[in-house]
């Protein structure tokens, strides 16, 4: 053995370990660092602060910026290849910006007739900085979340326990001085951290009149975090800045988000991120269009309304900054198309992000297809047979169904009541926005305790029927509605199979969906119970549409919900969390999953009718 070979074996054996405890105390530090900067933030927008805690409090900036670009470096040098930490193309990126804010340190402030100048106050800038900071802090926040993936901890109590964080996060948050005008109470901050992670709507104060807007900024921030699942978002950090996830992480994710392969894990989250900004990002522009000086704003506040308005509808949150809601005088007359565009983003939100990404697939597969055949080029186009799988077909004519046939009722039964009064066409528009707004949206254009009897009760029923599986939504889900009614169709004809749209559904879907259906009626009316006794005043119908709204995580109310006492905000707030985490992922969570038996009893019948 000569003196090189003896280098390296001394070299891989000794020094090594070394080097992979030092990377694993850096990424600890960066860890930690983390948790300070966002930390520090809170305290400096959430408090009211003095100019000596201004200093510190930019003194921690600086030496966090000054850390990450230390511990960047440590692990450039020493990097292994089967280091836990892994430079992604979108890290190596992340790390080139980080140390562009070296430039305004190496170099100079240059004459501001020079064309470096605006170069030099660019990367100078303290938003540029913070925005580079915040986008290290929670990668290395998300790295270490996913890795509990790795601890083949329950996917269902990792998903339930951390929509519980956020919700103890948004409730402290939002009891920061400058979070609210005049203070909250406890209570009610959990009830509205509660409604907004959990895209709900319901809420125990007036939202414009209590929160300021750095507290209504902290709720349109929980709406989105809610809204698009608070995993979507960290294995997104995790996968797209660190790429350091194990294949046990990629088939959880991939599980959650409804991913074909793990090839396209990473895709997926990109797809649900990008349709969730776009579609969001055209709502908000054509909100502005439909409200500009119309509602007396100023430019900013008309930007943030449809920004908050839009994230909330694709969210299917319901929460609004207007006085009264969408039932705002300011907005009932000549705004249309304002409601029009809310009542497309909540059927967009609530058909589900699978169903988008198959719609996507699908027109990129005929703008293909169209240009193969405009330029005639040599050779056979790939033909697909089946564009759309069964879960977007049936999600599609069901949504479809579920609108049109709601907006018709909802006219024909308040055309002449609750919308006398207003033109031909507002009679359509508040038709369709209400009959959209039901399917766990939580906005109303009229008052709820002026529709008739009969339009709450379909309203409870569009509530409990909600929207699409992995969507924005709540509810039992259209999916399992609709299996349930074809399934009990199967029975009525007598068919032993139960077949829709030329495809057989799987014994266990109609087992599932069946139990679903019943476990979403028993906790609907073990909440119905408790909440007549803990409001013995309350009309019963108010009570079944507070519950079954909080069940389905809609946000619409009788006026119940600003009345109700400690002890029923807590039962609400909890059936805003099961409804948004889910009864059967809490139960699968919880209940210890039985082994598969290679045996079976034998078969008998029960007696039904």
């Amino acid at each position: 053995m000569d003196y090189w070979e003896r280098l390296f074996l001394y070299n891989k054996k000794l020094l090594m370990p070394r080097v992979n405890q030092l990377l694993n105390w850096v990424m600890g530090i960066n860890f930690l660092c983390g948790i300070v900067f966002l930390l520090t933030i809170v305290y400096e927008y959430g408090f009211r602060i003095s100019a000596a805690e201004y200093n510190l409090i930019h003194t921690v900036y600086h030496t966090v910026w000054v850390i990450f670009l230390v511990t960047t470096t440590i692990q450039i040098v020493f990097r292994q290849e089967d280091s836990s930490f892994k430079f992604t193309p979108w890290t190596w990126i992340l790390t080139i910006l980080l140390y562009l804010t070296l430039l305004p340190v190496v170099f100079k402030k240059p004459e501001e007739t020079t064309g470096v100048y605006w170069v030099w106050v660019f990367f100078h800038h303290a938003y540029y900085k913070g925005t580079i900071l915040v986008l290290l802090s929670f990668s290395q926040l998300s790295g270490i979340l996913v890795r509990l993936l790795g601890k083949r901890t329950n996917p269902s109590l990792i998903l339930a326990g951390s929509f519980l964080v956020f919700i103890l996060l948004g409730t402290g948050l939002l009891m920061l001085p400058r979070a609210t005008y005049h203070g909250i109470s406890f209570i009610d901050a959990l009830f509205t951290a509660t409604s907004a992670t959990c895209v709900t709507g319901l809420v125990t104060v007036d939202v414009p009149s209590t929160f300021t807007l750095e507290g209504q900024i902290l709720i349109i921030l929980l709406i989105q975090i809610g809204g698009l699942g608070v995993m979507t978002l960290t294995s997104f950090f995790a996968m797209f800045f660190m790429g350091n996830t194990s294949l046990y992480n990629q088939l959880m994710v991939g599980d959650m988000i409804s991913s074909n392969s793990l090839n396209s894990l990473l895709s997926t989250l990109l797809y649900i991120l990008g349709f969730t900004l776009a579609i969001e990002g055209v709502g908000m522009v054509v909100i502005w269009l439909s409200v500009h000086g119309t509602l007396g704003m100023t430019l900013q506040e008309e930007l943030f309304f449809s920004a908050f308005h839009s994230v909330s509808a694709f969210c299917n949150a319901g929460f609004s900054t207007l006085p009264g809601g969408m039932g705002n005088p300011a907005v009932m007359q000549g705004h249309n198309l304002l409601y029009i565009t809310l009542g497309l983003l909540i059927a967009l939100g609530g058909i589900g992000f699978p169903i988008l990404v198959n719609l996507y697939e699908t027109v990129a597969y005929y703008l293909q297809a169209g240009k193969f055949w405009l330029l005639r080029r040599s050779g056979r186009f790939r033909k697909k047979v089946h564009l759309y799988n069964l879960n977007t077909k049936i999600v599609l004519v069901a949504t479809v169904f579920l609108l049109i046939g709601g907006t018709l009722a909802i006219a024909a039964l308040e055309w002449n009541h609750s919308f006398a009064g207003m033109s031909v066409a507002d009679k359509w528009v508040h038709a369709f926005f209400n009959s959209s707004c039901p399917r766990t949206a939580g906005f109303a254009s009229v008052g709820l305790t002026s529709l008739s009897t009969q339009t709450l009760l379909l309203m409870v029923v569009l509530m409990m029927i909600g929207g699409g599986t992995q969507s924005t939504s709540g509810g039992v889900k259209v999916n399992v509605f609709a299996v349930v009614l074809i399934n009990l169709w199967a029975v009525v004809r007598g068919t032993d199979r139960v077949a829709i749209l030329r495809r057989e559904l799987s014994h266990d879907s109609i087992r599932r969906s069946n139990a679903a259906l019943i476990l979403y009626l028993l906790l609907a009316f073990l909440a119905i119970f408790l909440l007549s006794m803990l409001e013995p005043e309350a009309g019963l119908l108010a009570v079944t549409f507070e519950c079954v709204s909080a069940l389905s995580t809609v946000g619409s109310s009788l006026d119940l919900t600003p009345t109700l006492g400690n002890d029923s905000k807590l039962l609400v707030i909890l059936l805003m969390y099961i409804g948004r985490v889910g009864a059967f992922t809490l139960l699968t969570g919880l209940v210890r999953q039985e082994k598969k038996r290679n045996y079976r009893y034998p078969s008998d019948n029960i007696i039904i009718n």
